[in-house]
């Protein structure tokens, strides 16, 4: 009887053993596959920021690469007044992924803000070539936010 005692007891602890070893490889599992998916999402959140920065920094670029040599050529106030306008809207639209930037990826906060301030660096521009200038940095800085970007993720 304390054989069968003891080999029912081995039974009872092997299955309690089992069930446990598969209960923590399943959690583990689960946790692994919620980290693979958080990970994923983070990239993606990332994507998507420098892609709304980057495209916040070109259309700001445009306006004010057009405001200016309005300003430069001597335009109209009521066109200049509207290509004003709009070079503010554009600036706005810079904030938001600046700030999603700068919070999902600090390491890439440096280069954002040196993209934007390239861009801001447009107004005032002495005369069409240092406009034409500070059009090609400002692209190059926004190619090198890119290209940081693109490191970060790799």
């Amino acid at each position: 009887m304390a054989a069968e005692l003891a080999i029912a007891l081995v039974g009872v602890v092997g299955t309690l053993a089992g069930t446990l070893t598969v209960t923590a490889l399943q959690h583990r599992a689960a946790r692994t596959e919620r980290t693979e998916r958080t990970d994923q999402e983070r990239r993606r959140e990332l994507v998507q920021a420098v892609t709304a920065l980057v495209t916040a920094l070109a259309a700001h670029r445009r306006a004010m690469w057009a405001r200016e040599r309005l300003r430069l050529t001597g335009a109209d106030d009521a066109v200049y007044a509207e290509a004003r306008s709009e070079s503010h809207r554009t600036r706005a639209d810079i904030t938001a992924p600046l700030v999603t930037l700068a919070i999902l990826a600090p390491v890439l906060a440096q280069a954002a803000q040196d993209a934007a301030r390239a861009t801001y660096a447009l107004r005032g521009a002495a005369d069409h070539t240092a406009l034409d200038r500070a059009r090609t940095e400002a692209a190059a800085t926004s190619e090198r936010l890119v290209a940081a970007a693109a490191d970060q993720l790799a």
